[in-house]
């Protein structure tokens, strides 16, 4: 195939077509959008906002070999040959899949009106980042690794957007913005391994499960050590690798085969999930890295815990979560809590 004009994940979409030549192969694509913000538990302040949008494609046979795949990125995906492991067991039914994303992290101080810095606070900071990303998975494990590019500070139009949601829905706007975050340019490097540690069957069509995961990020942007879990229970669960917030690593909605979403078939379920880290670098709490900004005390230690419900109706996954965040800072005043809404399509 000669369809190289693309340079962009955009153009990746058009990439890989939606057929790959064998019938065991699933040749649906799912698009997810993510939506995090404060006002759900009516604060505005710390990790106030965030949105990513992300597609994963139609499975492939190799990241290195699939013809479907223009000859560059097969060649960039050489480089990335260790991340692509081989089936757990020989009888193990692989799927591949690349995934690309779009998104913004939106974090602000909890005083709205003062102008000037405020040293016991957290910095005003944006993340405006596209990224794209591998995933290999079995029935019971899920390899995930991704690479975030974009821009912190003015570049990432943070303020824009807040200004543009708060004039939206008249609200304030926050005064203090012209101390926020410097420009830099961001990368961050993610990998996440889950595996599906159980999975039984309660009664007629109703199951529960415990997903496992792991991994890390690098990079200036952040860089830390992650582990955590998540429990699902109820009827018709799909089977994808969990319902989690906008974490990174955790584009989790993508269908396995049996999925009941192909069989027209309606679900719902809670979960309840814990996530981890051990954090040695936040440039959201630690400042620039290249240049002199405003920083605070970061904690190594932080936790996430969620819990939330969730549906699927053929095709379709709608998600709310309320997620609480342990302090990320000496001065914080306490936690932070947040919700988290998710949706889903597979076409």
């Amino acid at each position: 195939m000669k369809q190289r004009s693309a340079l962009s994940s955009a153009l990746l979409l058009a990439v890989l077509p939606a057929a790959a030549g064998a019938e065991e192969v699933d040749n649906s694509w799912t698009a997810n959008l993510y939506f995090e913000n404060d006002l759900f538990s009516e604060t505005d302040e710390q990790y106030t906002n965030g949105l990513r949008l992300s597609w994963v494609s139609p499975e492939i046979d190799s990241f290195i070999d699939d013809p479907l795949l223009p000859d560059w990125l097969r060649s960039a995906n050489r480089l990335l040959a260790p991340l692509d492991p081989e089936p757990v067991n020989l009888g193990d039914d692989v799927s591949r899949r690349l995934i690309f994303t779009i998104g913004q992290l939106i974090m602000t101080p909890d005083d709205l009106d003062r102008t000037t810095l405020d040293p016991d606070d957290r910095p005003y900071a944006g993340w405006l980042y596209a990224g794209f990303g591998y995933h290999t998975q079995t029935r019971t494990r899920m390899n995930s690794f991704e690479v975030n590019l974009g821009m912190v500070g003015p570049a990432s139009l943070a303020q824009e957007a807040q200004d543009f949601i708060h004039d939206l829905r008249g609200f304030e706007k926050f005064q203090g913005w012209d101390n926020q975050l410097d420009n830099e340019f961001g990368l961050q490097l993610i990998y996440e391994y889950k595996y599906r540690w159980m999975r039984e069957a309660l009664a007629h069509r109703w199951q529960h499960e415990t997903i496992l995961h792991g991994g890390g990020s690098l990079g200036n942007i952040a860089t830390y050590l992650n582990a955590g879990l998540e429990y699902r229970i109820g009827k018709h669960l799909p089977h994808d690798f969990g319902t989690s917030a906008l974490r990174p690593g955790g584009d989790n909605s993508v269908p396995g085969r049996g999925d009941p979403r192909f069989s027209h078939q309606w679900g719902f379920h809670g979960f309840v999930s814990l996530d981890g880290r051990y954090v040695l670098r936040d440039i959201f709490l630690d400042g620039n890295t290249f240049s002199d900004s405003h920083s605070v005390d970061r904690r190594p230690w932080v936790a996430d815990a969620a819990f939330g419900v969730a549906a699927t109706w053929e095709r379709w996954k709608l998600s709310y979560a309320r997620i609480y965040r342990t302090r990320q800072f000496e001065q914080q005043n306490g936690s932070h809590n947040f919700g988290s809404l998710a949706i889903s399509y597979t076409f």
